[in-house]
């Protein structure tokens, strides 16, 4: 009878948290499809009628397409970027012992459980310009990309789990460290390396303060998310709030296949080390 009942509350608090969670995106989703009027005056969950043309006017007046495409563009040089980054860093710091590793440990524990993000952003930026890299999605994804310390962490928990031996055995067939890195070490931590592309590709794509900072200087390398935002604000709001439902809809419903394709894959990453370790 208790098991019962705690199951039955799990169930419940379950449900909620779904209606929670769900429910404004299938709003938004569905509003996409409705008349600027029907928007302003709430209606019905459901649209009266369908109107695709609102997708039409979004990529078309609101130049939705080109941004998406900054998104995409975006949000595929970060994932990259951190993928490199992560699982090369992680390499050395679980596999070598060097001066200052705990030092740089404790660095990136600070960065992961403080939100550096706002006082970090102008010096950030300022590099940037000194390489002449704030006119172009290039140098954000490099920003983006140093933000990720939790990657590393991840990482560096997975490659713990693979035998020192494995390195020890293409030590002495004449393996350096790169080979072995790259020949060995890879192959063996894919289901992680899909987590950290997952987030890393989540992260580029939902980001607005960072985007919005770089694509002051240069409209053109303005993001999806930026220009959802910027539209909600802009002097026409009220007569494209049909346009901005739509466009929110296109920056939502990638990450949400990305998701369900990756489902598998994220939950193995992040289970296999566990189970390993």
């Amino acid at each position: 009878m208790k098991k019962t009942a705690t199951r039955l509350l799990i169930i419940i608090f379950l449900a909620v948290m779904i209606i929670f969670t769900v429910y404004p995106v299938l709003y938004t989703i569905l509003g996409s499809f409705k008349t600027n009027l029907e928007l302003q005056g709430g209606g019905k969950f459901f649209p009266s009628e369908w109107h695709f043309s609102n997708y039409v006017d979004a990529f078309q007046k609101a130049q939705f397409l080109k941004f998406t495409w900054n998104s995409l563009y975006l949000s595929g040089l970060t994932m990259l970027f951190s993928l490199i980054t992560s699982s090369m860093a992680a390499y050395v710091i679980a596999r070598h012992n060097f001066t200052g590793k705990k030092v740089l440990l404790a660095a990136y524990l600070s960065v992961m459980f403080v939100a550096l993000g706002p006082i970090t952003l102008f010096p950030q930026y300022m590099l940037m310009n000194d390489l002449g890299l704030t006119g172009n999605l290039l140098g954000l994804a490099l920003v983006l990309t140093g933000g990720q310390a939790s990657n590393i962490f991840l990482t560096i928990g997975f490659i713990k789990t693979v035998p020192k031996e494995l390195d020890e055995s293409a030590i002495m067939d004449g393996a350096g460290y790169f080979k072995i890195y790259m020949s060995l070490i890879l192959p063996l931590i894919r289901p992680i390396l899909g987590v950290v592309a997952l987030f890393s590709f989540r992260l580029a794509w939902n980001d607005y303060i960072t985007s919005l900072v770089f694509s002051i200087s240069n409209q053109s390398i303005k993001t999806l998310t930026v220009a959802v935002v910027g539209l909600r604000y802009s002097a026409n709001a009220a007569a494209e709030l049909h346009i901005m439902t739509a466009g929110a809809s296109i920056a939502i419903i990638p990450i949400i296949i990305v998701y369900i394709f990756a489902n598998r894959q994220f939950i193995n990453g992040l289970t296999a080390g566990a189970v390993k370790g």
